[in-house]
């Protein structure tokens, strides 16, 4: 059985987990109802603020760090082309590559040493490690699937030294990040008919609660493989907070189907429950991955981060969600033909609320709640500088001068990153391609799905966990 790589640590949580007991919370749907109002509570305290005070930069200074963004844009694409060369090649590339990027997120990031160290040393080699994993587990996952799996990874791994860990990749933090492709999406998809969708969402939450179901086909295979992952680091009688908060999410996920159906007659209190609720689940399952208990500090801080980064997310999709015709509070707002401003102005605000609670969390070096504070910010100006028409001009240039590039800097250069065959794309097969990783203390991807729908498996697992108490 795959073990965390610092047993002390282990044998710690599981002695942590059942002194616990019944102090600690349950994270039942009355405790996420409990936790969506009081965010929610949090949320209207913001509304009509003004645009939090932040860093501003001239546009002599936004023009220098544009140009430091494209000379390392220039360079990393030149290296990119590598990427389909021999290994030797392949891996020189790389290191050039990580070498580039102190020197771009310094000029053009304005971070100091001890943030590019976390991203150069921490949140690269553990996303490398999650990607390369993932790869050869499924080989047809689509790099767009990895990549956003991988996003919540690096979540996981950056609530672990928040919550006095070690950032490090797990088995649980894999199978966690790999049901958002297999299992989330598929809840998501317009493609896929609601009666298939209830079923699968029925069995899925048999699955969750312990019960040894077989899967109906490769889709639920490969879901069961990951919910095994996570039950063989968090045995379910040590850890049932686990368990809970990932019911918690199935439960957030299936009432925001609704969004898919467009909502028309939700109100925005409705939507924003919808969203706060599906977030914040979330990352409180992140969190309880990372570490395997919380105390009910962490579980708010949690919560609150998962409805931003919802929040965040629902800004950034506001055009492609009036497409598609799912409903969330921006859409509802834009369909109205009503600017976005205020919404924004609150969402700023919410989020500095929220980086106010990491900095009174115990653990973490300053210099990671730092970083985490700069980029809710950063992805709040990204979605608005790339949707520039549900805004007045008067809170465009109002904002502008909080982001470290022009808008129309980041509009121009986001389809170069992010496009078909964009950079963000050509790199992530570069490192997907490299031999590098360190995986030898995870469970074997190749073989990982049969090992894992073994009937005796429960058997392998209570042995195991025998040993360990």
């Amino acid at each position: 059985m795959p073990i965390p790589p610092d047993d002390s640590r282990w044998n710690r949580l599981i002695a942590q987990s059942v002194i616990l007991g019944d102090m600690e919370r349950h994270y039942n749907w009355a405790w996420v109802e409990s936790s969506v109002s009081a965010a929610i509570a949090e949320w209207n305290t913001c509304a009509g603020s003004p645009t939090p005070n932040a860093p501003r930069f001239s546009g002599q200074e936004q023009a220098k760090k544009e140009k430091a963004y494209d000379n390392a844009l220039r360079a990393v694409e030149g290296e990119a082309k590598y990427s389909g060369r021999g290994c030797a090649e392949r891996k020189e590339a790389q290191r050039r590559i990580v070498a580039i990027f102190p020197r771009f997120a310094s000029v053009a990031l304005g971070l100091e040493d001890e943030a590019i160290h976390l991203l150069t040393d921490g949140f690269m080699p553990v996303g490398t490690q999650f990607a390369q994993w993932a790869k050869r587990f499924d080989p047809g996952l689509s790099i767009a699937d990895t990549i956003q799996a991988c996003r919540n990874a690096w979540t996981v791994c950056g609530i672990q030294p928040l919550l006095g860990d070690r950032m490090e990749m797990t088995p649980a933090i894999i199978g966690y990040s790999l049901l958002y492709p297999y299992s989330d999406n598929y809840l998501d998809s317009t493609n896929i008919s609601r009666e298939r969708k209830l079923a699968f969402s029925g069995r899925f939450r048999d699955r969750l609660c312990g019960l040894q179901l077989a899967p109906h086909d490769p889709h639920e295979t490969a879901v069961w493989a990951m919910v095994r992952l996570i039950e063989e680091q968090f045995p379910r009688q040590h850890f049932p907070r686990v368990y809970e908060s990932l019911l918690a999410i199935h439960q957030a996920q299936e009432n925001s189907m609704a969004q898919l159906k467009g909502a028309r007659t939700a109100s925005d209190a409705e939507l924003l429950r919808l969203s706060c609720a599906k977030g914040g689940t979330s990352v409180l399952a992140d969190a309880c991955l990372a570490h395997g208990s919380l105390s009910d500090a962490e579980a708010r801080f949690a919560f609150d981060w998962g409805m931003l980064l919802q929040l965040g997310d629902d800004l950034q999709d506001v055009q492609g969600d009036l497409k598609q015709g799912s409903a969330t509070l921006f859409t509802s707002s834009a369909a109205a033909e009503l600017p976005l401003d205020n919404l924004v102005r609150q969402l700023l605000t919410f989020s500095e609320r929220v980086a106010d609670q990491i900095d009174l969390l115990p653990h973490g070096e300053a210099s990671l709640k730092q970083l985490l504070r700069m980029s809710w910010r950063s992805l709040i100006l990204m979605a608005v500088a790339r949707s520039p028409r549900y805004f007045t001009p008067v809170f465009l240039a109002e904002l502008e001068p909080a982001s470290q590039f022009r808008f129309g800097f980041l509009r121009a250069r986001h389809k170069r990153l992010a496009g078909r065959r964009g950079l963000y794309k050509i790199l992530f097969e570069s490192f997907l391609d490299s031999s590098d990783a360190d995986l030898t203390h995870l469970p074997r991807p190749e073989n990982w799905l049969a090992l894992a729908l073994r009937p005796d498996c429960p058997d392998r697992i209570k042995k195991a966990v025998g040993s360990l108490a």
